[in-house]
């Protein structure tokens, strides 16, 4: 089978195609068929060395998966062969998702919708279930909670922003100018462009903070909560952050995502009952996984994809 792979850490032209056995599906596991793989931007982290999760190179990134069951390993009962599948797999070990063909976690999978594409199904896992996370692992969001989303149209940003209106909640994000008619659009009750003004100074009361740049934006985000308010961040604190956020008796939690097949269960039904849509930027072949990551870096609306 083809995959991309890299020989050394370093830019986007590190990425190429090659050769590698197809992989045998062992007991829990079942063989998929790529037909699409989510890019995100731990993949680019990754690959540039910048945050070492899975080793040194050679390996192949991806962790976003949508395809077709091939073929199941022993003990694997909810899925066959011919069944559309879609998962975050093995986060944070290699998955090895740009390839077209992965061995998976059956666990870690559920069945694609059927009002959803493949491109569609491989941009929902990790975006969705960070912001899943955050939301009810850590913050424990509530209708009528006052929610700030930085980054509201990007990857976790624009689910996150329809995940919080289906459950109630009242969202203010912040974007640059020419996102605010997107982000208004999938439910944003206040959108601020944040190179004209200061969310700081807009924002305020909120029950929960989304938070996916942290460093001074953290600390600024910190006093847009209310007393008893929660800031979940995706990046590491920091002890300043830290210390600002006990002094101000607000709470300040960090997330990794996890594989949770129950939780993208929910996402998967928001889905078909028209809640919540993926949006995909642009999709790109595998042989082009370099320009797709250049892409990525231009912090387009939505999801880049992979396709096979």
């Amino acid at each position: 089978m083809r995959v991309v792979t890299q020989d050394a850490f370093g830019g986007p032209e590190q990425l190429h195609v090659a050769e590698r056995p197809i992989p045998q599906p062992g007991e829990g596991e079942m063989l998929v068929r790529v037909s699409a793989a989510g890019i995100n931007p731990v993949d680019l982290a990754v690959r540039a060395g910048a945050l070492p999760l899975i080793g040194d190179p050679p390996f192949i990134l991806g962790w976003d998966i949508a395809g077709t069951v091939e073929k199941t390993g022993s003990g694997v009962t909810d899925f066959a062969p011919g069944v559309r599948v879609m998962g975050l797999s093995r986060f944070p070990r290699e998955a090895g998702a740009y390839g077209e063909y992965a061995c998976v976690s059956a666990a870690e999978f559920v069945r694609t919708p059927e009002n959803m594409t493949d491109a569609e199904a491989a941009g929902l896992p990790l975006a969705g279930l960070t912001a899943w996370q955050a939301f009810f692992d850590e913050a424990g969001l509530k209708a009528n909670d006052r929610v700030l989303v930085h980054a509201g149209a990007g990857g976790v940003g624009h689910l996150a922003i329809q995940i919080a209106k289906v459950f109630g909640a009242h969202v203010t994000t912040t974007v640059s100018a020419g996102k605010t008619d997107y982000a208004r659009s999938i439910g944003a009750d206040e959108v601020i462009d944040y190179r004209a003004a200061d969310f700081a100074e807009v924002a305020g009361d909120m029950d929960i903070v989304l938070e996916t740049v942290a460093g001074d934006q953290l600390l600024k985000s910190l006093n847009t909560l209310k007393p008893g308010g929660i800031a979940v961040t995706l990046r590491t604190a920091g002890e300043e952050a830290e210390k600002a956020a006990a002094e101000k008796g607000v709470g300040l939690k960090r997330i990794l995502v996890h594989p949770d097949a129950a939780s993208l269960r929910k996402l998967a039904s928001l889905v078909t009952e028209h809640e919540i849509r993926v949006h995909v930027a642009r999709t790109f072949p595998m042989e082009q996984a370099a320009e797709a990551h250049r892409f990525l870096e231009t912090a387009p609306i939505g999801k880049v994809v992979l396709v096979n």
